[in-house]
């Protein structure tokens, strides 16, 4: 489903990314052709054969290429504050069903474009990223309910809702080369954050898109068995619990992420299906990419995201379990109270059995398919002290590594390893950031949390001071380089930076 736009433009899809006209792979899976698919791949393969053919100029005349109005994301000439709540209106998109693909009671209409229009304005991240994404989203809320932009924050749990009626999952975000993930369920703490604004009603409003995600990320649960332990995002445990995994139902490169996906994939001596999926899986995660995720804790080659069950993931599911039982509290029938507290309760234990180390004092992933935990430290785990999962004693033996081996100047740092991916050391990131802090806040850390919290603001201040601009990620080592890693340049704008800026500057 994901790649039906792409398809229709191949083999000049393949031809541009693989010549790498454009130095970003993500750019031309954005442009909008135009005219029909089919009529631009006649004149493709009669031009591709005159003498002197130029692929760039052959796009160029045939596509419109994606804006990205970076230069109005300055502003060092105003307050910080000022600048932040001035930025969600440029960050601001309005729907565009004239030029979107478009999903319509249940079927597709193509209209010949990546981008999916919603129904309503969103926010967008900022640079390269033009469009809606998921667990971002979140903490772009965040800002917005500091700014007091109740309209925005409605609108966007409401896009958020009608993806999952229309397809019954939220995507990565709104471009038909993300239909074939999700991201980290972060939908279940946007209807509570909604919740804290108009009530509880609406908790009852959004319980069937609440379930509809549910049963997206359990799918496959009851086929598990001890012969069947793992189907797409459900893992069956050696005791015969229940926890999730991350997955992409689409083993191929990446559009946005073409010819990078060959290079490991071909680099790799692996079966290549098996290293797109693992690469996919961890996109989903929204930690693309990470050693967390790597078999040796250096290359990429390595990967095996589904291998592990992750102990934010699970985490998250958690609150999602718990959220459905605040919703149904609120009808007649109380049983699905009960089978919800239940799973609510199974999961805890499962986390707390499989995810944490006793001999070190701090949560890891689980790698389910040849049954250790893992050894990667990384700051997922603050999810068990954000949603209170983590005992008391937990909370302190967490709160004393996190001081120890992940503060840093310009605040915590993402793992212990440097590899040179934008998910590890020395990059900091404004979504952990958050979930530490108030998930230290919970047990009571609050001078660890201070400090974390005014390093994190001051980088992000002298930041802004010298550039004008909030950054995607922070180097947090050194607070006086740039970040780096990753497969694109450090991004401003920046919509997560942004929200959890505003909300710690409380």
């Amino acid at each position: 489903m994901d790649h039906l736009f792409i398809e229709r433009l191949s083999p000049l899809y393949e031809d541009v990314q693989t010549g790498e006209v454009f130095p970003d792979s993500k750019f031309f899976p954005d442009c909008t052709p135009k005219s029909a698919p089919e009529a631009i791949l006649a004149a493709y393969e009669q031009a591709k054969t005159q003498t002197g053919f130029n692929l760039e100029k052959f796009v160029e005349t045939h596509f419109n290429f994606p804006e990205t109005p970076e230069t109005n994301y300055r502003s060092a000439d105003k307050p910080i504050a000022q600048h932040l709540d001035n930025l969600w209106d440029i960050l601001l998109r309005k729907p565009d069903p004239n030029s979107s693909f478009i999903i319509h009671h249940s079927s597709f209409i193509i209209h010949h474009s990546s981008l999916i229009s919603l129904p309503h304005p969103y926010i967008v991240p900022g640079g390269r990223f033009r469009e809606i994404y998921y667990w971002d989203s979140y903490f772009t809320l965040l800002g917005l309910q500091v700014s007091g932009r109740v309209d925005v924050i409605q609108n966007m749990v409401d896009n958020f809702a009608w993806l999952i009626d229309e397809l019954d999952f939220i995507p990565n975000g709104n471009r038909t080369y993300y239909l074939s993930r999700s991201q980290p369920p972060f939908f279940s703490l946007m209807v509570r954050l909604l919740s804290e604004i108009k009530g509880e009603g609406i908790l009852l409003k959004y319980r069937h898109q609440l379930e509809k995600e549910y049963n997206f990320w359990m799918e496959g649960e009851n086929d598990l068995s001890a012969d069947q332990t793992a189907h797409r995002r459900v893992v069956r445990m050696p005791d015969g619990s229940v926890l999730n995994r991350y997955w992409d139902d689409h083993p191929a490169p990446r559009p946005e992420a073409y010819v990078e996906d060959l290079h490991v994939a071909r680099n790799s001596g692996r079966e290549e299906e098996t290293v797109y999926r693992n690469i996919r899986a961890a996109a989903e995660s929204g930690w693309d990419f990470s050693s967390r995720w790597f078999a040796d804790g250096r290359s990429m080659e390595t990967i095996r995201t589904t291998d592990l069950a992750p102990v934010d993931l699970n985490c998250l599911l958690y609150h999602l379990e718990k959220t459905l039982v605040h919703a149904y509290r609120q009808l007649p029938d109380h049983v699905p109270v009960e089978v919800f507290r239940d799973r609510a309760r199974r999961r805890k234990s499962a986390i707390q059995q499989y995810c944490w180390n006793d001999a070190v004092g701090f949560f890891f992933d689980y790698n389910h398919a040849e049954q250790f935990a893992s050894d990667q430290w990384t700051l997922a785990a603050v999810f068990p002290l954000f949603f209170q999962i983590a005992e008391k004693e937990q909370a302190e033996r967490v709160a004393r590594r996190l001081e120890e081996k992940f503060l840093q100047p310009g605040g915590l740092s993402t793992t212990l390893t440097t590899s040179g991916q934008q998910w590890d050391a020395p990059n900091g990131w404004a979504p952990l950031q958050w979930m530490a802090v108030k998930g230290l806040l919970n047990y009571g850390y609050g001078e660890l949390a201070g400090k974390i919290q005014n390093n994190w603001l001051t980088l992000n201040e002298k930041t802004y001071a010298a550039t004008g601009k909030m950054m995607e990620k922070y180097n947090v080592a050194d607070i006086n380089l740039k970040a780096g890693g990753g497969e694109y340049p450090n991004q401003d704008g920046f919509g997560w930076t942004n929200g959890v800026y505003l909300m710690n500057d409380e």
